[in-house]
């Protein structure tokens, strides 16, 4: 199934220079960009995007993370996207992500972890709209589509 997810990476990989390794692993697999927004998030959009960890003792360390430098955000598409990227990115601690995801070769600790993506459909929806507008998003067809699927 053709799904979309949200993909941020996150200040710490924007500073370290790994914004086209990353996307350079979702392009080899695949799949496509349909938005991309380079911008500082605000502390209230920081908030509304994490309030599930809301009342956790590591929220205000996260959203004084988030919003402390640039961040891409993008959208990405791609058959089974979510659950598969969940599958690159490895672990949330980078010390139990597996070798090969992006956590495991790229990153060293949970509060400085790279790239956050949704991880669930309802979790997709709810992000997207939280950083995009409909306008922003951009429907095309990739040369490459019959080499990737049947």
């Amino acid at each position: 199934m053709i799904e979309r997810t949200f993909v941020m990476l996150k200040p710490d990989a924007i500073q370290r220079g790994l914004t086209g390794e990353i996307m350079g692993r979702l392009e080899a697999r695949g799949f496509k960009p349909v938005a991309m927004k380079f911008m500082r998030i605000p502390r209230e959009l920081a908030e509304r995007h994490y309030a599930e960890h809301k009342g956790k003792s590591f929220f205000p360390s996260l959203v004084e993370y988030v919003t402390s430098g640039p961040v891409l955000c993008m959208i990405w598409e791609g058959e089974n996207i979510i659950m598969a990227l969940r599958g690159m990115m490895g672990k949330t601690n980078p010390q139990d992500a597996a070798p090969g995801t992006i956590r495991g070769d790229l990153a060293q600790q949970t509060g400085r972890n790279l790239i956050h993506g949704s991880d669930s459909p309802e979790s997709a929806r709810r992000e997207i709209s939280l950083f995009f507008n409909d306008y922003e998003l951009h429907e095309h067809k990739m040369s490459i589509e019959p080499w990737l699927f049947e």
